[in-house]
């Protein structure tokens, strides 16, 4: 079930690059990110406001933070993207997972040597989807999508340290609750009110990604990485540029290209690796077993 939560999420977070695709014609970055989170809030509030428990969790550091940090993320991620190549953005969020297995050693998590190899096949595989990046982008735009990929690696250590929450959904919804607002100014200052007079288009891919890109997926993150170690979580984050390719040929005309083939092939390969050396792990050395700071 864990897994299954895992490819739920990473699909769901795939699948928000084609839906994106469809409002960013009429709208810019900072504001589908705000209305995306928007529309997630809303469909999250009963989760997070319906039981007094889970009102508590906004009262948690952790829980507040991975709120502000996961908003904060998502905003500089696609302000980066208005000003860097498409290529050189997929080839980075192929990173991600290597970023995730590091920062797991460093945390006190044991990675054996299946582990590793699946890591690194499976970014491997990211990068030759996004093929060779051509160095395109502004000084300050390649600097957001790095720093973004910093600032997610940071919610993902918050979310290590949130307390349990009463339910499976309580967690998750405050988080895109806070998310939300933390957007909110940062968005009013940058573009000022945004656009409400869009197309059904555009509304259907802000709502879609709100839905599923956002609350779903998030949701299915936090029960999938709770119960297996970071570095197996990291991995089906390549599920994203891997989905996004897939669309691409699919939906958008692009071509396929042996780069796509056996970069798809390398992703699953490398996290059916991952997976299996996850299960060759001695218990008590997973993720929610790791002490809470290196060492």
């Amino acid at each position: 079930m864990a897994i299954c939560a895992l490819v739920l999420a990473g699909s769901g977070w795939g699948l928000g690059l084609p839906m994106g695709k469809l409002a960013l014609r009429e709208i810019d970055p900072a504001h589908m990110v705000l209305l995306r989170f928007a529309v997630a809030a809303v469909a999250a509030a009963p989760f997070a406001f319906a039981r007094r428990e889970t009102r508590a969790l906004f009262r948690s550091p952790a829980v507040l933070a991975a709120g502000a940090l996961y908003g904060l993320g998502f905003v500089m991620q696609f302000e980066g993207l208005a000003g860097v190549s498409v290529t050189l953005a997929a080839l980075l969020v192929g990173v991600m997972p290597a970023l995730i297995a590091i920062c797991a050693k460093l945390m006190g998590e044991r990675l054996n040597r299946l582990v590793w190899i699946g890591v690194v096949a499976a970014t491997l595989g990211a990068a030759l989807i996004a093929g060779k990046p051509d160095g395109a982008g502004t000084p300050f735009g390649i600097f957001l999508s790095l720093a973004s990929l910093f600032v997610f690696l940071g919610w993902l250590i918050a979310l290590k340290r949130t307390p349990k929450g009463p339910t499976v959904m309580a967690i998750p919804a405050v988080i895109i609750v806070v998310a939300a607002v933390t957007i909110l100014p940062i968005a009013l200052v940058l573009h000022g009110v945004p656009q409400l007079a869009m197309s059904p288009t555009a509304w259907t891919g802000i709502v879609g990604q709100g839905l599923f890109s956002t609350l779903l997926a998030t949701a299915a993150w936090q029960y999938g990485s709770t119960r297996v170690g970071s570095a197996t979580a990291g991995v089906f984050i390549n599920i994203e540029p891997l989905l996004g390719a897939t669309l691409g040929v699919l939906a958008f005309g692009d071509h396929l290209h042996l780069g796509l083939a056996v970069g798809g092939a390398l992703i699953l390969i490398g996290s059916f690796v991952v997976v299996l050396g996850e299960s060759a792990t001695p218990p008590g050395t997973l993720a929610h077993d790791a002490p809470a700071t290196p060492g």
